[in-house]
């Protein structure tokens, strides 16, 4: 991995396939809550899953990719492990993030050896406007500046990189520190989300869990599937819950 290129094709063979193959990724997780002068509390199981088809970005040059994804997730009872449908007397709100796609082009990757293992740990801070201004959803949002950080970890065996195979095999690791989300209503309350989730690449989608599958098909069907072209913006739980709760005019 010596040019700067290289390093992205390892990267997007652990992530995804570089023939264009439909990639899934499965995870696993808790989510915990923090507040000023109150303990942690672990508040929800995680469960989701990440569809992606990787095609060559020919507007932006060589060696350049759009990785084109839905992902959807799924908040858990702690204990039961129960996909949850209200919390608290307040309804769930479950990730449906279509799209959730990316522009991927030659840079440094955080990558760290691992004896027989590479770590990829590309590492995100957000911030920016939030879609749920303070003044339109006093109830619903934490603040006009939505920040968040999410930290990913993917591991390969180096021999696997070695080899030719378009796509790797994989498992990740996924944290993110986030506000609260818009359907706890928690206002500016102090305090948000620490997610601590781990998976795995999939060799096909019929390997998600039958439960998840069977939630999937009947609500989403499409989730089961990469999207065939790009298109934008993103969508995030934040414009996820205005489209269902648009702001009173």
């Amino acid at each position: 991995m010596t040019t700067p290129a290289e390093p992205l094709r390892s990267f997007l063979r652990t992530r995804a396939s570089l023939d264009g193959a439909e990639v899934t990724y499965w995870w696993s997780g808790d989510v915990y809550s923090w507040a000023p002068d109150e303990p942690y509390q672990r508040l929800f199981g995680f469960e989701g899953l990440n569809v992606s088809r990787l095609v060559e970005d020919a507007e932006a040059g060589p060696d350049a990719y759009r990785l084109l994804t839905r992902e959807a997730a799924f908040y858990l009872d702690p204990v039961s492990r129960e996909i949850l449908e209200s919390w608290q007397d307040l309804p769930v709100v479950h990730v449906w993030n279509d799209p959730a796609n990316q522009k991927l082009r030659p840079a440094p990757i955080p990558t760290t050896e691992l004896g027989g293992q590479v770590c990829f740990s590309p590492e995100i801070p957000l911030a920016y406007p939030s879609p749920l201004p303070v003044a339109e959803y006093p109830v619903h949002s934490a603040g006009d500046t939505y920040k968040a950080l999410e930290l990913f970890q993917f591991f390969a065996d180096r021999a696997d990189l070695a080899g030719p195979a378009p796509g790797v095999p994989a498992t990740m690791s996924w944290s993110r520190m986030s506000p609260w989300l818009p359907w706890m209503a928690r206002g500016q309350r102090p305090g948000g989300l620490t997610f601590h989730c781990r998976g795995r690449k999939l060799t096909a989608y019929t390997e998600v869990p039958d439960r998840t599958r069977a939630y999937i098909a009947a609500r989403h069907p499409e989730f089961a599937h990469a999207p065939e072209r790009w298109s934008e913006p993103n969508e995030t739980s934040w414009t996820y819950f205005r489209k269902l709760d648009p702001p009173q005019k």
